[in-house]
Formats: C-alpha cells, sequence, structure tokens
C-alpha cells in the first residue's frame, strides 16, 4: 500500500511537472479589477502584450471592475492554481481590502510574482488658491484648519491613503470627498470644488501642463522620471514625505513553483526592455520588477500592511 502511495505521488508530482515545463499551452486570462484606461488596465495591457509575444500564448485582458478592485480579486482567489488565469493588482490585497469591503479571502489566497510597476502620485492644487509651493500649502491649511477639503478617487483607494498620510503629516484635521475615479477628481480641483487632491500623472499632467490646477511636486522619495521638472514633496518643504503606487502580478494561492519562476522571468524580461519601459513611462508609471518572487512577497506584505495600519488609525470606514 506504501509503495503504491508514493507511486502515486510520484506520477502526480510527474505530471505537475510535464504540465509546467509545457506551460503555456492555452491562452492566459488576466483579471483587472479596474475599467479600461485606468492605470492598472493600461500596465496589463502593455505587459500582458510583450509576455504574450514572448511565450509565444494570447493573454486575454478581463476587465472586473468594481467594489475596489474586490470583486475581480474575488475572482481571483478562487481561480484554479494552473497559472492560466492571473491578475494585475496592488497593496490593498494586504489588509485595506479586508478592512474596507469585508472581503473573505485574505493575503494567503495569492501567489505573489513580480512587482510591474513602481510610480509617484503629483499633488495639484486649485490654480485660484494663491499657493504655489509646498511652503504655501502648508500654510494656507495651518490658517484654515478644519476647512480643507481634498478630492479623491474613491474612499481607500492609493490618492485617498497618500492624502491621510499627508493630513497625519501636517497635523492639521482636512475633509475627504471622494469622487468616482481620477479624472473627476482632478477636474474638482480645477473647477474649485476642492483644494487639492493627490492623482496619478496620467490624470494630473494634461491638466497641470494646461495650466488648470497647479503641480507642487511628486509623493516619491526621488525625483520621478514620470514628471522629472517637479521635486520631490519632501523637496519642497515637506521634509521626509513619501508615498507611492504600485501594481504587481499575482496568481491564485498554491501556483507551482515552475509556473511562478517561469512567470517570473518572462515578467522580468518584458519590464527590462526599453520599448515596454517607455510605453509605461508615458502612461505615467516606472518600470521596477522585483529582484524575485519571494522579495516581492516580503515587500508587498510590508507596503500593504503599511497602508492598511493609515487606513485603520484615520478610522476610514466605508458610507
Amino acid at each position: 500500500m506504501i509503495r503504491q502511495c508514493l507511486a502515486g505521488c510520484a506520477l502526480l508530482l510527474g505530471a505537475a511537472s510535464a504540465c509546467a515545463q509545457g506551460y503555456p499551452n492555452k491562452p492566459i486570462r488576466l483579471i483587472v479589477g479596474y475599467t479600461p484606461g485606468g492605470a492598472a488596465d493600461t500596465i496589463a495591457r502593455i505587459v500582458g502584450d510583450a509576455m504574450s509575444r514572448q511565450m509565444g500564448q494570447t493573454i486575454t485582458i478581463d476587465n472586473k471592475a468594481g467594489a475596489g478592485s474586490t470583486l475581480g480579486s474575488e475572482l481571483l482567489a478562487r481561480a484554479p492554481a494552473d497559472g492560466y488565469t492571473l491578475g494585475m493588482a496592488s497593496g490593498t490585497l494586504y489588509g485595506i481590502d479586508q478592512q474596507l469591503y469585508k472581503v473573505k479571502y485574505t493575503p494567503a489566497d495569492f501567489t505573489p510574482i513580480t512587482r510591474c510597476t513602481i510610480s509617484p502620485l503629483i499633488l495639484a492644487v486649485n490654480k485660484d488658491l494663491g499657493v504655489r509651493s509646498m511652503d504655501d500649502l502648508l500654510t494656507f491649511v495651518k490658517a484654515n484648519a478644519g476647512k480643507v477639503n481634498y478630492a479623491s478617487s474613491g474612499i481607500g483607494g492609493t490618492p485617498h491613503v497618500a492624502a491621510l498620510s499627508f493630513e497625519k503629516a501636517v497635523g492639521v484635521p482636512m475633509t475627504h470627498i471622494p469622487y468616482k475615479g481620477g479624472g473627476p477628481a482632478i477636474q474638482a480641483v480645477a473647477q474649485g470644488d476642492v483644494h487639492f487632491s493627490f492623482g496619478t500623472a496620467a490624470s494630473v499632467l494634461p491638466l497641470g501642463q494646461q495650466g488648470l490646477v497647479r503641480m507642487l511636486g511628486v509623493s516619491s522619495a526621488q525625483r520621478s522620471a514620470v514628471a522629472p521638472d517637479l521635486p520631490t514633496l519632501s523637496d519642497a518643504g515637506l521634509p521626509g514625505f513619501q508615498f507611492s503606487f504600485w501594481f504587481g502580478l499575482f496568481g491564485p494561492a498554491k501556483l507551482p513553483k515552475e509556473v511562478v519562476d517561469k512567470l517570473y522571468a518572462v515578467a522580468a524580461s518584458v519590464l527590462a526592455d526599453p520599448e515596454v519601459k517607455a510605453k509605461l513611462l508615458a502612461g505615467g508609471n516606472e518600470a521596477f520588477a522585483s529582484r524575485s518572487p519571494a522579495e516581492f512577497h516580503e515587500w508587498a506584505t510590508s507596503d500593504g500592511s503599511a497602508q492598511r495600519d493609515r487606513v485603520v488609525q484615520a478610522g476610514v470606514t466605508l458610507q
């Protein structure tokens, strides 16, 4: 009986290895929990297309927007662990989703493969506010404590968490006004409905370059190729402040190591390609592959937990 069990296990392992070696032999589905045209969708299409060409199999983007991207994440968590269903997701998997949306999945329900991009947000203020620098904004906020408001793309989203970090750094309470997307949020700044907003380069740069909003700086620790003419907010007058957003490639839990290793190698290769990097940069995102799936797991867990803690400490809830 023991020999039969061992023989059976050997056959299963052999089949799994053979499957991995022949992977992929059919189209791959890449779930994106956001609407077409947004940052995650753009990244998924650029990276997915390049990976598809390198692996010789179609990668189809499947947009499953809703509930702060949790609908797509739920689908990924329940998908077969065979490498034919993947997801483009962010740090919200590591706590914010559970905190705000009470989802059933946990970080253990996913297999991290690699970070794909890491990008800054841009702090933009209404052009008629009389604020021309970070020092001006800090003076304005402190002089109008309790009266300052800011827009975001939605409760618990990256721009909202960045603004919570800013609020904590400044030490002055502000009012959050969520919108349905980054575009409407930055339009609200331009129209004077709100005082400021943190937004992606794709949302902010077009209005900033037209002079419809005033851009004060990028949220990253160093200057970014996304907006090379803008200083960091730390250098501009808020020492130590830094906040970036990222998207990475994930699979369901228990994805075979051979499949993970192949996906990582292909993704890292395309993210190092100058053409892919240029396409990502044009959309406001910097290619930034992890050193390994293990390094990505450790890094994503730490960053995602830090974002969750900001939301918890601020008492953010969905109304």
